[in-house]
This record gives structure tokens, sequence and C-alpha cells, in this order.
């Protein structure tokens, strides 16, 4: 049994508890390296047998199916002559045979690269480009993205197309192999330090970058929460979250399956549909992202929300002004939120469920999981040094990059990075605090607090500098959406000719018509006034990605220039103290600097 130091440590014994579970769910890895999570659902369907374990609307594999089907595509990867580490590309949408096809060509030793299926055009064939695959499977639905992506490849991968019927020639031929476990010579000698998948990053800021993930981060991620959430045979947990991501494909069913329970697999999520599949399907645990929880406590009373049996939510991003009363109206036990990125080399977890925190690395693990926060030149975008040269670690409560120490060890701080290696060297910075060293880049601003508890600010690159102060678009962002009607909001800045820094400017979608007048009183009583837009745009709806990130490339490069701009656009007139319409006129006079800001 692991013992923790014979100190104060977070919320009684609950706490301690979740992090013991863990460490001890996770312990085993390292000294079983050859022990993949494709062994580990063969021994799973000898434990369970037809006891369910990923279902959908449409379809269920037990235990014994799922090991069965992950076979048959091992065996199908291997005869198309798969080498090893070879990535075998998938276009699919949520569904329990999504998991077993990439379990079953990580089984036969390729790489399973997860393809966003919202992606088309340029940017799906970048995807595919990334990672040199010469084989596509893809669902029959699926097909028109990959049309749209054909002109711009130079070489096109062999297609298996999944039928919707099951009618296929590919699916035939799935059907027909072998289920029974590989035997020795069927397998490929393969390590937990051996790529299992590639995981696209949601592509914000630019064109997607493939992570590595190897067959350790996959083991670990799964025992992990496992541990954490105390999973059982009882539990089911609803998934709705995209596949192709690390949580919804790998944490959210990995923390489940390990441990006998099942994974209800909805296609997308569904404000109107979600109390129903929850409380239809007997779900005890929901994996979320935090706007996912904002679209549900602003949404109206469903007959069911308080009728489930959730136990737990677990995710990350939910703001705190969410929080409680996310919690208080749908009667929820308790909320495990947790801060990780795909790429990244450290992680933070809020048993305790304090209010708005991402979460702490405890005093006892911080070897392992080594984080710190250092200055951040806004205007640059790069750390801040001092005079010799290293980066400057951040005071308690001042906001600051996360940062996490690469190290190789087996303990943590592995950063595995990107198929592109120039990709992978950006998020590495060097010489941070002795020579030598290296830490990753989150890209995430963040403060923490005397108790050790972390917080989100924002990410590099929307923080923006007005007035000589940096405004936080998190902060704004949560004040403005806290005003009732208002289903979504964003916030940027935008350049301003003749000014220095960027102003803000929000854009907003509600369900009807905004009252300006109470809007800005309500700003002007929640943000100091460097922080409030100066610019307002009223739009049906923002344009997110598949979990739920603001998309504001766009918004920002057509500023407020009403020529560009169908959308009513509203200018915060300082001296009459209220929301003016922003003609071409008006915008002639800003941008010419005759009023002043």
């Amino acid at each position: 049994m692991l013992e923790l130091p014979n100190k104060r440590f977070g919320r009684k014994s609950a706490v301690r508890e979740a992090w013991l579970r863990a460490l001890e769910k996770t312990a085993p890895i390292e000294a079983r390296p050859g022990y993949l999570l494709p062994d580990a659902i063969n021994d799973l369907a000898a434990r369970f047998g037809d006891a369910p374990a990923l279902l959908s609307g449409s379809e269920c594999l037990s235990f014994c199916a799922l090991s069965e089907q992950m076979n048959r595509y091992a065996r199908w990867a291997r005869a198309q002559g798969l080498e090893k580490g070879e990535a075998i590309a998938l276009l699919m949408p949520n569904r329990p045979d999504y998991m077993a096809a990439w379990l079953g060509v990580t089984r036969a030793g390729g790489a399973a690269a997860l393809l966003n299926t919202n992606l088309k055009g340029q940017s799906l064939a970048h995807a595919i480009r990334s990672v040199a695959t010469k084989h596509l499977v893809i669902a029959e639905d699926l097909l028109e993205r990959f049309r749209s992506a054909a002109p711009y490849l130079e070489h096109e991968p062999a297609l298996w197309v999944r039928g919707t019927a099951g009618g296929s020639p590919f699916d035939m031929d799935i059907a027909g192999r072998s289920g029974a476990p590989l035997a020795p010579l069927e397998r490929r000698d393969l390590t937990i330090d051996d790529r299992a998948l590639y995981i696209y990053t949601s592509g914000t800021t630019g064109l997607p970058k493939a992570a590595n993930v190897s067959h350790r981060r996959l083991m670990m991620w799964s025992s992990w929460f496992a541990g954490m959430l105390e999973t059982s045979p009882r539990d089911r947990m609803y998934n709705c979250l995209p596949m192709y991501h690390s949580v919804g494909g790998t944490v959210a069913p990995g923390a489940v399956l390990l441990n006998g329970g099942s994974v209800f697999i909805s296609e997308k999520f569904s404000r109107d549909a979600f109390w129903s599949e929850v409380t239809g399907q007997g779900c005890t645990l929901v994996q979320y992202v935090g706007e996912l929880c904002r679209y549900l406590v602003t949404a109206p009373p469903h007959p069911l929300e308080r009728a489930h049996k959730i136990r737990a939510f677990v995710g990350n991003g939910l703001r705190a002004d969410v929080w409680e009363s996310f919690k208080e109206r749908f009667s929820i036990p308790q909320l495990l939120e947790f801060y990780a990125a795909t790429e990244g080399n450290f992680s933070l977890f809020n048993v305790e469920e304090r209010v708005g925190a991402l979460g702490r690395v405890p005093p006892f693990l911080s070897h392992r999981f080594p984080a710190a926060l250092i200055k951040h030149d806004v205007e640059t975008g790069e750390p801040l040094r001092d005079a010799q040269g290293y980066c400057v670690p951040c005071d308690l409560e001042e906001a600051g990059e996360a940062i996490g120490r690469i190290a190789e060890n087996a303990q943590g701080g592995r950063f595995e990075g990107y198929s592109d290696e120039a990709q992978s060297e950006k998020k590495v910075l060097r010489d941070v605090f002795v020579k030598g060293d290296a830490w990753y880049r989150t890209g995430d601003l963040m403060r923490k607090d005397e108790d050790g508890f972390f917080y989100f600010v924002d990410r590099i690159g929307d923080t923006f500098r007005w007035k000589g102060e940096n405004v936080s678009t998190v902060e704004v962002e949560e004040a403005i959406a806290s005003f009732p009607g208002i289903a979504q909001v964003g916030v940027y800045g935008v350049a301003v000719p003749k000014t220095e820094g960027h102003a803000g400017m929000v854009a907003i979608a509600c369900d009807a018509a905004l009252d300006l007048e109470h809007l800005r009183r309500h700003i002007a009583g929640r943000l100091p006034p460097y922080a409030a837009p100066l610019f307002v745009r009223l739009c049906r709806e923002l344009e997110i990605t598949e979990t739920f990130k603001r998309k504001k490339g766009a918004l920002v490069r057509e500023g407020f220039d009403p020529k560009k701009i169908s959308d009513p656009l509203y200018f915060d007139d300082r001296a009459s103290k209220t929301y003016v319409r922003l003609d071409e006129a008006l915008f002639r006079r800003v941008v010419n600097g005759e009023i002043r800001l």
C-alpha cells in the first residue's frame, strides 16, 4: 500500500483515497512494459464476457464482442502488410466499432490516426499527409469529406469503406476474420514506449497537428481515471464528446472499461436529448467539457434533469460562473474538474472541488509532475527573461504561462511531441531556470493561489493589452455571459488605427432581442473600464469547434468594419454612456482618430 506523507492534504480522507487509488492503478504499468490496452481488453473479455462494454442507439458490443472485433481489425491490418509504427487513418463518427478499429490497428503494431470528422478540403488533406498513411478506414456517409480533400493529396490512400448497412466488401472482410486473440507468431514485439495513436489538435490557431500518443499514455490515462473515479461494473459512462479526441476517445471509455463498466456513446451532444439519454441508459458518470455544462444550465427546465443516477461529472473547462448553479440545479454529487492536454506532460486534478480551479499537483507528487508559472509578455507572446537570460517565476496570484518540466524518466514529465519535429520543437522552452533544462509550453496563462490550486486565465494570443492593462478574454466573457438571454459570447481584441494595443470587442449570440442599455450597465458593474468591450457584434450563432471552443480567427480578421460584416454592430460611446449603431460614417471617425478612445 502506498503511503502519503503525514501532512495536511486537501479535504479529508476521500481526497487522499482518490489519489491513492489512481497511484495504485497506474503503478503496475512500468513493471509490465509489454502489457498494452489491447491485452487488457482481451483479459476483460475473459472476465466479463457478455456484459455490455460499448453501446449506442443502434449498436452494442459486449466485452467479448469488443475483443473479437478488435482482433478482426488487427488481422485485417496485418494482411495489408502493416509495418510497425505505420499509420492507418480512421474517418468515422462516434460509434462502438470506432474504438474496436483503433484498438485493432494498435494491436497489429500500427498507429491509428484519428481524423476529425469535421475536416474537409485542404485541412483534411493536411491531416492525412502529416502521418503519411497508405490506408484510410472511412464511414460510407463521410465519403464526400474525403472527396473534397482528394484534389490536394499527392498520393491517395487506399479507401476501406464501412457501410451504413454493414454490407460493403470491407464489412464482409472484417466479419469473416477470426476474432480469437492473436497467437504469439501474429503479434508484433510492442512495448508501452511504442506509438499507438495520432490524435490531432483542434486547429483553432492553424492547421491541426498530429500529436504522438504512446501505449504508455493510453494505459496511464485509462488507469489513472479508473482510480480517481473508482469505477466499477455498476458504472455506465455517458460520452457525447468526439471519439477522435483524447478525452472522448480514450479517457472516457478507458476509465470505465478497465474496471468492468460500460460506456454509452452518443454521436454528438444534443441539449434536447441529453437528459433523456442519460436517464434512459441509467448512466452514473458523464464526461463533459465546460461549454456543454453552460448549454445545459441555460436551457429551459427538463422533466428528467433531476431524475438521473449520475454520481459524478468529470471533465475540463467548467468556469466558476457556471459551477455552483450547475451542480445545484441538476443535483450532481461530484464534479471532478481536471486540466490536461493530449500532448501535454503534466495534469492537474481538482479532487477537492475548489470552485473555478483547474486543480493542483499535490506536494507528494510534485517531483513526478513538476509544473511552474513564468512571467509572460503579452505583446511578444514570449516569456520574460531576467538579466542572466532565465525565465522569471510568477508570484502567487500572478498570471503567467504554465509549463511542465520535460524528463525522460518513467515517473512523468515526458513530452512525446507531434508527427512534425519542427512543431514539436516550438513547444519546448529551453534554459528556463538553469542552463540546459527543457520545459513544455502549454500556451495557457494561469495563476496559482497559496493552497497550490491553479486557475485558468486565458490562452496566449487571446489575452490582449489595452490602456496599458492586460485584458483576459475569459474574465470578460464570464461577466457578459451572466447577462440574461445570452446563449454564446466570444471576446477578442481588434486593432484600431492611431491607438496602441487592441480594443475589446464582443460577439454575442442571443435567444431574443437584447436590452443593450441594461447590458451596458451590467458590464459596467462587473468590469473595469479598460476591460469593457468598445465594440459589440450581434450574431445568430458563433462558430465553435467540436469541443465547444470559440473560433475567433475570422472574427478578429473582420474586426469592426461594417463593410465586411452584415451583423448589427454597436460602439460604446463613453461620452453619451450608451451603445450606438456603428455605421460607415462612425467607423471612419473611429479609424481616423476623431473619437477619443
